[in-house]
């Protein structure tokens, strides 16, 4: 009897949890449907795919530890069956959580564009979302499992026993563990201060590439020719790097040239002006052309221009000197370098 008692109480669980489960996928669905900009449906179909399933399982077994405490079923098989339903819904409960910290991340992310050209404000904020959200869930873990130890008696009496203990212990660990804990506040300081974050440009290494990922530990770089260089977080608190997008993404460039003393320099500014004007590369900013320094047989002329990012100001530079080269090539050959010798007869170039 008490059997059937028992078949027929966890059917009607069961059968709840298909109607509780079934009416949220609903409400989910339909919330997604009405919503017409594309983000905000994103959204919808991120929470349902992520917390449909841990909020449907949390609900069960919260049903099912119900029906079992007020179930007439012997004290040591209810004890044991209620004992196994708590500790899953710790587990679930701590599911739920995490998935709950992704759909946050997502709420937030999704108002934020990385893709966009003005990126800036959105690269913070996906630096310190993404760092905040690992550290909320390795503490979500964590209790999790200290709660799940706690519920057993004899894990309790162990714990008591390491807590008398604990001076010894924490000195311990904190010697065993000093540089991973200094790895986690470092990338706890780098969400908060941000010297870098996701998709920055940097020079690390000697290397250019971008921001990619960063965790608790490293960071990846990604070089221009598609390699990754991965980087222990803590080298962007204790060595010095360069950071070209850390107010901004404008950034100058330079080409230098070389060239004989007579080089007309008025003609060559104003053909700089003329190229740079005509390349839509060029954000009109600041450019010049100048005399930078008078060696022994040539003369150095830097040509600087700006440009709304660094892919696009070493482009302008490729474009710039090339067709400086070409102009002076066509117009003044003459007056490229040349090395002169003197003779007992006069003064001959080569």
């Amino acid at each position: 009897m008490q059997g059937m008692t028992l078949f027929f109480y966890v059917a009607v669980v069961v059968m709840a949890g298909i109607g509780i489960f079934s009416a949220i996928a609903y409400v989910l669905r339909k919330q997604e449907g009405e919503q017409s900009a594309k983000k905000e449906r994103m959204f919808w179909h991120t929470l349902r795919d992520l917390m449909l399933i841990p909020i449907g399982l949390l609900v069960f077994l919260c049903s099912l530890g119900v029906v079992l405490s007020a179930l007439p079923i012997a004290r040591e098989v209810s004890n044991g069956m209620s004992h196994g339903v708590r500790v899953a819904i710790i587990a679930a409960t701590g599911w739920v959580l995490i998935r709950a910290l992704a759909v946050g991340r997502e709420l937030i992310l999704v108002r934020h564009d990385i893709h966009a050209s003005d990126n800036l404000e959105a690269r913070r904020i996906y630096t310190q979302i993404r760092v905040i959200e690992r550290l909320l869930g390795i503490a979500i873990f964590i209790i999790g499992l200290a709660l799940v130890l706690m519920s057993f008696e004899r894990m309790r009496q162990i714990g008591v026993s390491l807590m008398a203990s604990a001076g010894v212990i924490g000195i311990i660990i904190g010697f065993a563990a000093q540089a991973s804990i200094a790895t986690v506040l470092a990338g706890l300081q780098i969400a908060l201060t941000q010297p870098i974050r996701l998709d920055d440009v940097v020079i690390v290494e000697g290397e250019w590439g971008r921001i990619e990922e960063i965790t608790l530990t490293y960071v990846v770089v990604n070089i221009w020719d598609q390699r990754r260089l991965i980087v222990p977080i803590t080298y962007f608190i204790e060595k010095p790097f360069q950071n070209w997008t850390r107010p901004s993404a404008e950034i100058l460039g330079t080409v230098f040239l070389h060239t004989d003393y007579r080089i007309p320099v008025e003609e060559v500014r104003k053909k700089l002006g003329e190229i740079l004007e005509a390349s839509p590369l060029f954000d009109k900013r600041a450019w010049c052309l100048q005399v930078t320094e008078a060696r022994a047989t040539t003369l150095e002329l830097r040509a600087l221009m700006s440009a709304r990012t660094s892919p696009e100001a070493w482009d302008l530079r490729c474009i710039v000197r090339e067709k400086l080269l070409t102009w002076l090539q066509e117009t003044y050959p003459e007056y490229l370098p040349r090395t002169r010798v003197e003779l007992s007869q006069g003064v001959a170039e080569v």
